[in-house]
């Protein structure tokens, strides 16, 4: 019997150790990537970047209805909300050829947080109900995908747990 692939999951790129974080920065997880890292083969994205934003960038956060959020950043007040729908659309059918089986996601990143993403609300107050929009985009896309935060990784049960429902996914295709 011939070695399986391991299956393939999404990562936010910075948590690979990639400079492209708006500060021009990483976030490199190796606790993350040294043990989930054995039994995956990551695909990087990183949705600023490849939206077209530079690096080292303008900030951006999450502005308005946590429903339908705008990407503003920080300074200039640049809205980036329709390219980065737009990229989003594109690119989970972009992935769909790739077989994800889960996908790790940065935490509280305006495109990449998957739950309690610093959101100005309508009238300014910076709440913690955000998602971020490509983050977003994925899970609509696909709702069945096992999805994380980086961060919650850590928690062996909760890495654990995930690896698990990874491989359930991977087998129920």
């Amino acid at each position: 019997m011939g070695a399986t692939k391991p299956p393939r999951v999404g990562i936010s790129q910075c948590l690979l150790g990639d400079n492209v974080r708006y500060d021009g920065g990483h976030k490199l997880d190796s606790v993350l990537i040294e043990t989930l890292g054995r039994y995956v083969e990551w695909v990087p994205v990183c949705p600023e970047v490849e939206v077209g934003l530079g690096t080292p960038r303008e900030p951006m956060q999450l502005v308005g209805d946590r429903h339908a959020p705008r990407l503003i950043t920080i300074n200039t007040r640049m809205d980036h909300t329709e390219a980065m729908n737009r990229f989003a659309r594109q690119r989970v059918r972009e992935l769909e050829a790739l077989n994800l089986s889960g996908f790790v996601f940065k935490s509280a990143s305006p495109s990449c947080g998957i739950r309690e993403v610093p959101l100005f609300n309508t009238q300014g107050i910076e709440t913690h109900d955000g998602v971020g929009l490509f983050a977003r985009a994925f899970m609509e896309h696909f709702p069945l995908i096992p999805v994380e935060d980086e961060d919650r990784l850590h928690d062996p049960q909760v890495l654990k747990d995930f690896l698990e429902r990874v491989f359930d996914y991977r087998k129920s295709r």
